[in-house]
């Protein structure tokens, strides 16, 4: 496959960043206020709350898996890219011209879909943009600003409503600007390296290579992801926790600020990690410290110990997300990384319902300190089946 130079190279990958984040700035400027614009405004209840989001996330999980199955059926990777962010970029803001919570439904499924669209490709595309000793800091980098969108987005709405607009309706449609700027810095600023861009999106005839079975190391390492992932619930128990040991209740966004911090700023050194000790080792020290975290938070009292678990917990998803998706990569050609990375998002993402829900089941039967004992053993469980299968897959190379 053809690669753009270095210099060129760099320069997608940080613009890839800036368009994460972007993104991630108009999404949060959305998302916290949400809920409360749900029951307060449009009088809706918790259940369709809960509708709406379990529908949101599953629309991403699926189409995540299609979507990158297509970018490697049409051989171009930016079209697909363009096409989400464009769709969640118009959809989003909507949420402000909405009177009844059947139209956020609506809303939120688009968005989602753009998520789903676009996330599986664009993975494909850093992977395919970056040599492999850099995959880890590229990744790494992704998803340190998307966590820095993530941070940025609530104090923007909160500065918003504090000096300049008087309700949410209004800064939800201002969040159609950040989110426009990502898709004109995405096709202004991020080459095509499979082909020109933007051209009309015919698809061509499959090429062999892409509709061949993915490797056996590849489908072999998601029974382990997924394991992991069962223990990966809903971080909306931590924020519970919180509340639970103390912290105050306007203290909590800033602890939700915290944590974006920290995995903004520790994002990059953790997929730089993954560069220089291997993947494995990498991933293997996040899902640790998760395990950590967790019966950490199983016998947290105070809140003193809650901002101290919450800062050390975020540095599992640095150590984890950049890694996780390198390792995807290295696994899997270039021409059937679409459909590899679909598989991922779409497997993980889809055990996370189980996984909250099962968590939800424990924390009432049993209480918070043993729900969160039993994530931290399957975190651990996780842990040894990765290096199980890490040591398999260097037999069978060494054979």
């Amino acid at each position: 496959m053809h690669k753009a130079p270095s210099k060129q190279i760099d320069s997608a990958v940080v613009t890839l960043g800036w368009v994460s984040f972007l993104t991630d700035v108009a999404s949060e400027m959305i998302y916290p206020l949400l809920p409360g614009f749900l029951t307060r405004t449009l009088r809706a209840g918790p259940a369709a709350l809960g509708l709406i989001e379990g529908t949101a996330e599953a629309t991403a999980s699926v189409t995540k898996m299609v979507s990158g199955w297509w970018s490697d059926r049409l051989r171009r990777r930016k079209p697909l890219i363009v096409l989400g962010y464009a769709i969640a970029a118009v959809a989003r803001p909507l949420v402000g011209l909405a009177s009844v919570w059947t139209q956020v439904l609506a809303i939120r499924f688009a968005d989602r879909l753009g998520k789903g669209i676009r996330t599986s490709p664009r993975d494909a595309l850093v992977a395919d943009l970056v040599p492999p000793e850099r995959r880890g800091r590229a990744f790494g980098l992704q998803r340190a600003m998307d966590n820095a969108g993530a941070l940025v987005g609530p104090l923007v709405a909160a500065l918003l409503l504090k000096f300049a607009v008087e309700d949410t309706r209004t800064v939800f449609l201002l969040a159609f600007v950040p989110g426009a700027a990502a898709v004109l810095l995405l096709l202004w600023r991020v080459p095509e390296p499979m082909g020109s861009a933007l051209k009309t999106c015919i698809i061509s005839p499959e090429p062999p290579a892409a509709g061949a079975p993915l490797p056996a190391s590849f489908r072999s390492a998601i029974p382990v992801f997924v394991l992991f992932t069962l223990a990966n619930s809903t971080d909306a128990f931590l924020l519970l926790r919180a509340r639970d040991a103390g912290v105050e209740p306007w203290q909590i966004p800033l602890l939700w600020s915290l944590f974006h911090l920290v995995k903004a700023a520790a994002g990059v050194p953790g997929g730089a990690l993954a560069d220089r000790l291997g993947r494995v080792p990498a991933i293997a020290l996040g899902w640790s410290v998760y395990a950590l975290s967790y019966l950490g938070f199983a016998f947290a009292t105070g809140p003193r110990a809650i901002w101290g678990l919450f800062a050390f917990y975020a540095l599992h998803a640095a150590l984890t997300e950049g890694p996780e998706r390198a390792l995807v990569a290295d696994l899997v050609p270039p021409e059937r990384r679409g459909r590899a990375f679909g598989i991922f998002h779409a497997s993980v993402g889809l055990a996370a319902l189980p996984a909250s829900l099962l968590f939800g089941l424990w924390w009432k039967l049993f209480g918070a300190p043993a729900a969160f004992g039993i994530g931290a053993a399957i975190a651990a469980l996780a842990t040894a089946a990765l290096f199980l299968w890490s040591g398999r897959m260097n037999r069978a190379a060494a054979e």
